[in-house]
């Protein structure tokens, strides 16, 4: 199997001022899943105890050169510390901007080697960057988990194709940073979080204790896919009284999720998306987080570029 490219300017600003930053505080480690017309990161897709986070660009988005081949379909994955990727990407970036100058300025080649490292009688896969300048190189190597096998990549894309199934309702969160710092003053109040949303366009958000219920809520959001007209008499219930109504009608769905995943989710604010969607699987399966990203300078959206999350949910179907 083989695998090189060159990083585009715009694919380098990506990864290091926005996605890997973000990625890093999802987890440790992910996969990189390369295929003949994308490269995904993905968190936590082979076990389900975690926030799961697929972050998926087309190849054009990030590279000018992109060469792979592989006997299972040109597919490749395995496993990387995102700290030490990103820790590469920031010092080449740095080679570049210090030493690079003449035809060769800026060119960072990213490749799949095998090596012998010291003390070892086995060679070891690396993912490696080389940037050069006008008179040298500079290699860095970042240790990779062997590529995974056929029946382990079929397993991962399988995984991909479950995960990237949408909810039948999505709601867009105006306001990331006012979410975010809600849910950070919740964190001290407990550890379950119950997410409530409607066809009507509602987010309820509420964490409760024996001694204290504090809750938040969104309303007239805009709303993609199954959507509904809310029952003018119910207008000025409560928050609570009237999720409970619409969730008995169908026409809501509520789910209880760990705060500490909420608030990792939201750690993808850090990609710096232009929006955000919220919406709960079929059967309450898990609650999904879309973030979606404009073309710059325009509201258009760029299908090049593509990461949400899912979140396991700790009472399915609960209401």
């Amino acid at each position: 199997m083989k695998f090189k490219a060159f990083l585009s300017e715009h694919g380098v600003n990506l990864l290091e001022r926005r996605f890997l930053p973000a990625l890093d505080k999802m987890g440790k480690i992910c996969h990189l899943f390369l295929t003949r017309d994308h490269a995904i990161f993905l968190h936590n897709l082979l076990n389900g105890d975690g926030v799961q986070c697929i972050a998926q660009f087309r190849k054009e988005a990030l590279f000018d050169d992109y060469r792979i081949s592989s006997q299972n379909e040109d597919r490749i994955a395995f496993t990387i510390d995102v700290s030490l990727l990103l820790r590469a990407v920031r010092s080449s970036v740095s080679i570049c901007t210090e030493f690079g100058n003449g035809p060769s300025a800026n060119r960072l080649q990213i490749k799949l080697v095998k090596k012998l490292p010291p003390n070892c009688t086995q060679p070891m896969p690396f993912l490696t960057f080389e940037t050069k300048g006008y008179k040298s190189a500079v290699i860095q190597d970042v240790p990779i988990s062997k590529p995974l096998s056929r029946a382990e990549v079929l397993e991962l894309q399988t995984a991909l194709d479950v995960a990237q199934e949408l909810p039948p309702t999505l709601v867009q969160v105006p306001d990331l940073n006012q979410l975010q710092n809600f849910v950070e003053r919740m964190k001290h109040v407990g550890d379950l979080l119950n997410v409530s949303i409607s066809k009507y366009g509602d987010l309820h958000v509420q964490i409760s204790t024996t001694l204290i219920t504090l809750g938040a809520e969104f309303r007239k959001l805009l709303v993609i896919g199954e959507q509904a007209e809310a029952p003018t008499e119910e207008r000025n219930l409560s928050a609570q009284t009237r999720s409970e109504r619409a969730i008995s009608r169908g026409d809501a769905q509520s789910v209880q999720v760990s705060i500490r995943h909420f608030s990792r989710s939201l750690q993808c604010h850090l990609a710096k998306p232009d929006c955000t969607f919220y919406g709960i699987a079929p059967q309450g399966a898990c609650l999904t987080v879309i973030f979606q990203f404009f073309i710059p300078g325009t509201r258009q959206t760029d299908k090049s570029i593509s990461l949400h999350c899912r979140l396991p949910v700790l009472d399915p179907g609960s209401s």
